[in-house]
């Protein structure tokens, strides 16, 4: 598969990204026709915009290898857990227990400091080399409220070929995009014909 510029055929974002940043980020990887791919997370720099883009780190944070890994790694993980939501079978223990060490390794609540002049104050710890902790954290987070909420029954996968996006379903769709419907549609209209023809010779 090779990789292509985000720019060139990315899809709109998924139906449900807007609610769940986790549905976005398991997204970041997209399949598309003729063998194509798109990483948002495939280089340190790219995964930084990512994150900025989604308020999970500034722009300056310096996203190195070793941190775009653990964000691939991370959605890996996440897409297990997705499919085996989606699908109705045991989730891997592996994804659930990076899962549950992302979050647990994130303070999520404001610490207690206290300044000699002004007294006691609350403030987020948030140095640079938490940063990804912090971002991986929240990824983790927003996952595990989506596979326990209500929007969970409303979880699946894209049904268009060669799509791999996870979507919330409205209604009867089951396409993360206008595109992967008309080619669905597209494929099923070509298939009928040729249905068609092989009965008719």
């Amino acid at each position: 598969m090779s990789e292509i510029p985000a720019a060139e055929s990315a899809p709109p974002p998924a139906p449900g990204a807007q609610d769940h940043l986790a549905l976005d980020f398991v997204n970041s990887a997209i399949a598309l026709p003729g063998g194509q791919f798109i990483d948002y997370l495939g280089t340190p720099e790219s995964a930084n915009r990512w994150l900025t883009a989604h308020g999970l780190a500034p722009a300056d944070a310096g996203v190195r290898d070793m941190c775009a890994t653990r964000l691939r790694s991370m959605r890996e993980h996440l897409r297990a857990l997705f499919a085996a939501r989606v699908d109705g079978v045991p989730a891997p223990p592996a994804a659930l227990s990076a899962v549950n060490a992302a979050m647990s390794k994130a303070p999520t609540a404001a610490l207690l400091y206290w300044d000699e002049k002004n007294g006691p104050y609350r403030v987020a710890p948030c140095p640079t080399n938490e940063i990804l902790d912090r971002a991986l954290a929240s990824l983790a987070a927003d996952a595990a409220d989506l596979l326990t909420g209500p929007d969970a029954d409303r979880l699946t996968g894209c049904g268009s070929s060669p799509c791999n996006r996870y979507l919330l379903r409205n209604g009867r769709r089951h396409w993360c995009s206008t595109r992967c419907g008309d080619r669905a549609r597209a494929a099923r209209a070509y298939a009928r014909r040729t249905r068609t023809q092989v009965t008719t010779d």
